[in-house]
């Protein structure tokens, strides 16, 4: 029998179309492994949300394994030293993955390469990041010509079927037990409503493309009505690789209509994943130097503010709905994580990155690239993004969007108000008694955070 290879799991929990589990599949017996590594991320380590969803995919990954007559081995510590053990142990004589880019990930796959031999392989984008360049072969800072190009390069190719076998090795290498990481929350569980959203998993990814490939046509209108299911739901799927970038495009490209932008959202993802490649910590600096010179508020009281947009407590309930549904559910809908971020920033003028990080750990779907490009475009500090000067109006973007039904649902002590109150309570007269009023007006707020950027430009000049 020939030497075994290890597949090293981390972002792509998933069989089919995984070209590091086909290599190895293909050159004899295959060890596969998942090290849960929180040394090498260092403040980066996954929040208590992913880690729910990475007890139930890890669990789905299994279980999908030993269907074919493997199983999925488990080590905690460094990826390097645990991959390194497993090696000497089994002789084995590869070790094959899928590349990542965030900047941890690729510490790691350096450290790993010094080591044995790691095989690279792509399969986590549509398009390796790095690959789609400018004319005179630079990388992209804006999205829409980035965009362009990858475009272009598609569609991707036609997704691989997973193995027609997986060997297994002679013996298997000592595995820790999923229940010892103690990746599920107990004291309190505050991930009871996770479940009824959710199905983490390979299976579940590809009922939830099925079910959105019904309405892919429909999407450019119903993905910014919050009271409808407009989103595809797939950006937590994706982020742990249950299914491949190129499993979405060819399941829903055929829909017709507007899948174009939903295509062009699925872009987003690489072209976040080109940007941290070139600017490795963006999710802690603005990438707009002159932003190091707005004044912030710090303290005690934008320290109270921040608690109460974490809780949706801020009296302004499109708000309010959006940070509640997160808590619930580890989840916002992206038209109002928008409007979520962009009162922060701007109407409570705290510094994004206590946003950011608050949603890294809140949020099942919470991706280094997306998080921070998002963060960076509604700051207005990004490479590519909106100007600080936009100030969004939340109750206005509330009745645009037709955001009752989606209130009611996550404000309960709402619920019995009209649609000409539901947006604005307190202009209507109708805030009941337990329901907090408005934490700062509008117009005071988009007035601060303007006096703020002037001090900025100031400074800047």
């Amino acid at each position: 029998m020939s030497r075994p290879s290890i597949v090293w799991f981390r972002r792509d929990l998933r069989l089919a179309d995984q070209a590091a589990l086909a290599a190895a599949a293909a050159s004899g017996p295959v060890i596969p492994v998942y090290i849960l590594d929180d040394e090498v991320p260092r403040h980066r380590k996954m929040g208590g949300a992913s880690r729910w969803w990475l007890h139930h995919s890890l669990t789905s990954l299994d279980a999908g394994l030993r269907d074919m007559g493997s199983r999925l081995i488990l080590r905690r510590g460094k990826c390097e030293e645990q991959l390194a053990a497993i090696a000497r142990e089994m002789d084995a004589a590869d070790v094959h993955c899928l590349h990542h880019y965030e900047p941890w990930w690729r510490n790691a796959e350096r450290a790993v390469a010094r080591e044995l031999n790691l095989v690279i392989h792509d399969g986590n984008y549509l398009a390796p990041p790095g690959s789609v360049t400018t004319g005179s072969g630079g990388l992209y800072k804006i999205y829409t010509p980035f965009w362009r190009a990858l475009k272009d390069r598609m569609p991707p190719a036609a997704p691989a079927d997973r193995p027609a076998a997986i060997a297994a090795p002679p013996k298997w290498p000592a595995s820790d037990a999923l229940a010892d990481w103690h990746l599920l929350p107990t004291r309190p569980d505050w991930a009871k409503g996770f479940a009824a959203e959710w199905t983490p998993g390979e299976a579940g990814a590809h009922e939830r493309a099925a079910d959105f490939a019904d309405q892919a046509a429909d999407y450019d209108h119903r993905r910014n009505l919050p009271s409808e299911e407009g989103s595809s739901r797939l950006s937590p799927h994706l982020h742990f690789g249950e299914l491949s970038p190129a499993q979405v495009w060819h399941r829903v490209a055929a829909a017709g209509g507007s899948v174009d932008v939903f295509l062009s959202e699925v872009g987003w993802r690489d072209y976040a994943q080109n940007i941290i490649l070139q600017f490795p910590d963006y999710g802690g600096r603005s990438a707009r130097g002159a932003f190091d010179h707005l004044p912030w508020r710090t303290g005690r009281d934008a320290d109270a503010d921040l608690k109460a947009w974490q809780q949706g407590r801020t009296g302004y309930p499109i708000v309010d709905a959006g940070m509640r549904q997160l808590w619930a559910t580890g989840w916002m809908h992206n038209r109002v994580r928008m409007i979520a971020a962009s009162f922060l920033i701007k109407h409570l003028l705290i510094d994004w990155r206590r946003g950011e990080q608050w949603f890294w750990d809140t949020l099942v779907d919470a991706d280094y690239g997306n998080n921070a490009v998002n963060w960076q475009w509604v700051a207005g500090t990004g490479v590519d993004s909106n100007m600080f000067t936009r100030i969004m109006a939340p109750l206005t973007q509330s009745e645009k969007f037709a955001a009752g039904h989606y209130i009611r649902e996550w404000v309960p002590e709402l619920a019995h108000l009209g649609d000409h109150a539901i947006h604005d309570p307190d202009e209507a007269g109708q805030r009941p008694a337990q329901y907090p009023p408005k934490i700062i007006g509008h117009r005071e707020a988009r007035e601060r955070a303007l006096a703020a950027y002037d001090v900025m430009k100031a400074h800047d000049n």
